[in-house]
């Protein structure tokens, strides 16, 4: 990989920006729509909330081996990207306009769209970082997308309140532009590798497709049978362990706002502030995250990450239920502890989440990085399946008070399973071969 480059690993980012941009602003706004306007319960939000994450449970799958078996002259990764975005941001800009009809059948068929085709260029994004990354630096390039990525999601907490406030339309409109623009950039100026491009070649889409669908189950067939089978557990444990903090993380994501505005009794977008906070220090700490696990090992700092987030998610609760923000004020004092605490949650998700997928990819050869990036989506996004409604039950029986410890033991059981994890670190320290920072050509 002479042509390995950090500064591609940065334009590379773009792609996650955009993507975390969408999902920050959808899963911040979503379910607030639900309540509000079509009168949702808890748990029924909680099930529509798992649309995308069913989507990426059967397709990602699939579309990483698709795309691994896809060639054209711009590469195997980038004609799902041109296909995905831009149909993706269109649905995505047409949220509001869905909300403002009161339709449910209009509103939610624009969401499926949507997810659909978010689904569609996601794992090939995802499956294009391995691409052109050595496995020595993967740790380092992870931590550089999701910082991108943190961006994305800063910008669309932090920027999302302003627009917000103005008009509830306008963070879908600029949002979904911003994805678009974010992602020409990856298909403008980050080259696939030229085994990968070949020019003039036909594609029979129809065939492809067939092959594909049929290599692709039967990779994820005997790819789980390596995850259940194998006598060496590491794959199994690690996957385990991704389950459980996403089901963590993506029940705080998906809650949080409402948890704010029916709990705490601030506004909707002071939550979703609150929650740009852990963007923001994902943002900051996830390169360093990245260089940590380089460093000391992958599987000690998803550790030490998992402890903090847990210690965050404790101390948050005792903070919500001993006291109440007098204000939707960012200068209130609770709002402002609230932020200190999810200063630091970012920090250990940055410490979990830029060290797991190297950890999984290492695990394979190079001929299924993309089946295995797969692999991880699946355990990931069927996390993300269970973690709305069984998070939404409980606080429609119990109480917006269980959304907090609710996360803490998952995360606890986590840092538990991944102590069984033995493989997935490094495997070469040959980081002086590759130019830190070549020339772009």
């Amino acid at each position: 990989m002479k042509w390995f480059s950090y500064r591609r690993i940065f334009l590379l980012g773009f792609g996650f920006f955009g993507i975390s941009i969408i999902w920050s602003l959808y899963n911040a706004y979503i379910p607030i729509f639900l309540q509000d306007t079509f009168q949702m319960s808890k748990t029924i939000t909680g099930f529509i909330m798992t649309i995308d994450n069913l989507f990426a449970v059967l397709l990602l799958p699939f579309l990483g081996a698709l795309s691994d078996k896809t060639r054209t002259k711009i590469g195997r990764r980038k004609p799902y990207i041109l296909i995905g975005a831009p149909s993706a941001a269109l649905m995505f800009a047409l949220i509001p306009l869905a909300r403002r009809y009161e339709n449910i059948a209009l509103f939610m068929g624009v969401i499926v769209l949507m997810n659909f085709f978010m689904a569609l260029f996601r794992s090939p994004v995802v499956a294009f970082m391995p691409d052109i990354t050595p496995s020595e630096k993967r740790s380092q390039a992870n931590g550089i997308i999701n910082f991108m990525g943190g961006v994305g999601a800063l910008l669309a907490y932090f920027g999302g309140k302003v627009l917000y406030d103005m008009n509830y339309a306008y963070p879908f409109i600029v949002g979904a532009a911003i994805m678009l623009l974010a992602n020409l950039l990856v298909i403008l100026f980050v080259p696939e590798p030229e085994e990968f491009r070949v020019p003039g070649e036909k594609i029979v889409i129809r065939k492809l497709i067939k092959e594909t669908s049929k290599k692709s189950f039967r990779e994820l067939k005997e790819n789980l049978k390596d995850v259940f089978i194998s006598q060496e557990r590491s794959l199994l444990f690690i996957l385990t362990s991704i389950f459980l903090w996403f089901i963590a993380f993506n029940s705080v994501e998906t809650f949080f706002t409402s948890y704010a505005k029916y709990h705490l009794g601030i506004a909707e977008s002071t939550g979703a502030f609150l929650m740009g906070v852990v963007s923001l220090s994902f943002m900051i700490f996830a390169i360093p995250a990245g260089f940590v696990g380089g460093r000391i090992g992958r599987k000690k700092t998803i550790t030490g990450g998992l402890i903090l987030v847990t210690l965050v998610m404790l101390t948050a609760y005792y903070l919500g239920e001993t006291s109440k923000p007098s204000s939707s004020a960012l200068t209130d004092p609770i709002v402002l502890r609230f932020m200190l605490l999810f200063f630091f949650g970012g920090v250990g998700w940055a410490l979990i989440n830029v060290n797991s997928l190297p950890m999984v990819v290492d695990m394979t050869t190079e001929e299924k990085l993309g089946g295995y990036t797969g692999l991880y989506y699946f355990f990931s996004q069927a996390a993300n399946l269970v973690a709305p409604p069984l998070a939404g039950a409980f606080l429609d029986v119990i109480g917006y008070n269980t959304l907090l410890p609710f996360a803490a033991v998952f995360f606890i059981l986590a840092a538990v399973t991944v102590q069984f994890v033995k493989r997935g670190d490094i495997k070469g320290k040959t980081e002086d071969v590759y130019e830190l920072i070549p020339d772009m050509d």
